[in-house]
């Protein structure tokens, strides 16, 4: 099946190492497309479960599909989320075509999209924005806020802050939560001068233009690969939800050398594919020389 071709892909919450996460549909929906970026918006990896020991194969595939589309070209920017918090002591790393950063910001033809998880929010809703308007200095202080909020939580013999537990609690605060969540990514982008906003976090996919008195800005929520199975497209100078139960394109065929894995392929998987395009670049240059 020939791949789509698209612009930026993003993705959020896809909660490798939970029992939740739908990775054999996320492999199909990564095998079906050649993205120039792929955004990796936060909690991909769901490294509170990791005590659990629970990490199947069918997850380490879709890590190693993400190594595969580095080395063959695609961007893959991974911003960090409450539940992979750990990397964050990694962000601004480059590696080749891989970075770990905390917020991104693009331009996307003459028009600003700031893409950040969201998870900054859980401190206070009230006063998140106000931290976030000094600019990347309150960024940073509001996420390590919050880390110190998570830490102490554990200290204390509690779990670590749980946004899914507290809006299943009530209906209503669901509601609440979820519109000061838009309204509050509003606000801050506004004041930024960004034209898109994009988040995860919430679980809940989204587009709409929406507004203040200083003027509009796209709002965007990639959902998840847990309940929604949705990721955010950008091609042709617009947006688009992707919901694979509704999108998705059939046949799919997954990449045969994808099919199976062992843990201790992964790293001989990079070796060889970094091999085949080193030496597929020397042949090239070979072929200029002559």
């Amino acid at each position: 099946m020939k791949k789509r071709k698209i612009d930026v892909v993003v993705l959020s919450d896809v909660h490798l190492g939970s029992s939740g996460c739908h990775a054999e549909e996320l492999m199909a929906y990564l095998s079906s497309i050649e993205p120039k970026k792929l955004i990796l918006n936060g909690d991909i990896i769901d490294v509170w479960q990791f005590n659990k020991h629970y990490f199947p194969v069918s997850h380490l595939r879709i890590l190693k599909k993400i190594t595969s589309m580095a080395i063959n070209g695609t961007e893959i920017i991974y911003i960090t989320g409450n539940h992979d918090d750990m990397l964050r002591r990694f962000s601004n790393t480059f590696i080749g075509n891989f970075s770990i950063q905390d917020e991104l910001i693009l331009e996307l033809d003459g028009k600003k999209a700031w893409f950040f998880h969201g998870d900054i929010f859980d401190v206070s809703m009230r006063y998140a924005k106000w931290f976030i308007k000094m600019g990347g200095f309150g960024f940073d202080l509001l996420l390590r806020l919050n880390r110190i909020f998570n830490w102490c939580l554990i200290k204390l013999g509690n779990e670590r802050y749980s946004l899914a537990k507290k809006i299943k609690n009530s209906v209503n605060n669901a509601a609440n939560y979820i519109h000061n969540f838009e309204r509050t990514a509003i606000e801050i982008s506004l004041a930024k001068g960004y034209d898109y906003v994009i988040c995860g976090h919430i679980h809940r996919p989204k587009k709409e233009i929406l507004g203040t008195k200083k003027g509009k800005c796209t709002y965007l929520n990639s959902g998840d690969w847990v309940e929604n199975l949705s990721a955010l497209e950008y091609s042709f100078k617009r947006w688009k939800i992707y919901n694979y139960s509704y999108d998705k394109l059939a046949p799919f065929f997954v990449d045969e050398d994808l099919k199976s894995l062992e843990l201790n392929e992964l790293i001989s998987f990079l070796e060889i594919k970094q091999v085949t395009k080193k030496s597929t670049c020397e042949k090239k240059d070979k072929s200029i020389d002559a």
